[in-house]
């Protein structure tokens, strides 16, 4: 199991280029990867200089709150389970921090009793589509039937009837990636503090993390964090505990309107 929980890590972060510090660009077949030179003093990060900004715009995709308060919206991507997404929910049921878990297929399949705790305990479970695919490179109809069974069984699982955001696998889009999502119903989520966090064999402890994730801290921010990680897992609640501190707040997602803020 450990194998291919490795092999399945391997393959979702092909190409991933979370917060990278070049700004992102178009590439073969019109499509983004979703990349920003990250915040540095409390100062947004340059998304709104990148090209892709018209596209968010036009389809309502969230990747920032009310920059003018201080409110954080925590978000954790799960494409595997690695032992640390209990840890996590402990210290979110702790602190009572509402989060958003983005899960895949094989997640589902795997994960069952987590997925229920996430539910039970008043987390929002996002879709982050069944195998995890480019959808720039494959068909609408493919993209919906992604989509779809990941909600329908997490359906089957939780109380959670139906999903309301959806995160791209790798963080590459383009407008009809954007448009065939929003037409199912879905809010795409994209994010606005992240670091390369997923590779489990580069843990550097949760001192890394914590430094990672409050260097770039600023008002209305969207975090992403994989829960495959250690130092994510260990970081946590002195995240929380520090940011409370400097007086933010954390919200749920489902309350933000992204209409007021884009």
């Amino acid at each position: 199991m450990r194998k291919k929980a490795a092999a399945f890590l391997a393959a979702i972060t092909l190409c991933w280029t979370l917060g990278s510090a070049a700004p992102a660009s178009a590439y073969e077949g019109g499509a983004y990867h979703f990349g920003f030179k990250k915040s540095k003093g409390g100062q947004l990060p340059s998304i709104a200089e990148e090209g892709f900004m018209p596209i968010l715009k036009k389809h309502e995709a969230i990747f920032l709150g009310n920059t003018a308060v201080k409110e954080l919206y925590l978000t954790f991507d799960n494409g595997y389970e690695n032992g640390y997404t209990g840890p996590i929910l402990d210290v979110l049921k702790k602190k009572q921090v509402p989060a958003v878990f983005f899960v895949t297929g094989h997640y589902v399949k795997t994960e069952p009793q987590l997925l229920k705790r996430m539910a039970d305990e008043g987390h929002l479970i996002g879709n982050h589509s069944w195998s995890h695919p480019d959808m720039t490179q494959v068909s609408s109809a493919r993209i919906k039937e992604e989509l779809d069974k990941v909600n329908q069984e997490v359906a089957k699982l939780t109380n959670q009837s139906s999903m309301k955001f959806v995160r791209p696998p790798r963080g590459i889009f383009n407008d009809r990636v954007l448009e065939v999502s929003k037409q199912l119903g879905y809010t795409n989520v994209f994010w606005s503090i992240a670091y390369r966090d997923w590779e489990t064999n580069l843990q550097r402890g949760a001192n890394y993390a914590y430094t990672n994730v409050m260097n770039q801290l600023h008002p209305g921010a969207v975090i992403l964090l994989h829960s495959v990680s250690r130092d994510n897992a260990q970081a946590l609640e002195r995240i929380i505990d520090s940011a409370r501190g400097l007086g933010y707040e954390f919200k749920r997602l489902d309350t933000l309107d992204v209409k007021v803020y884009l």
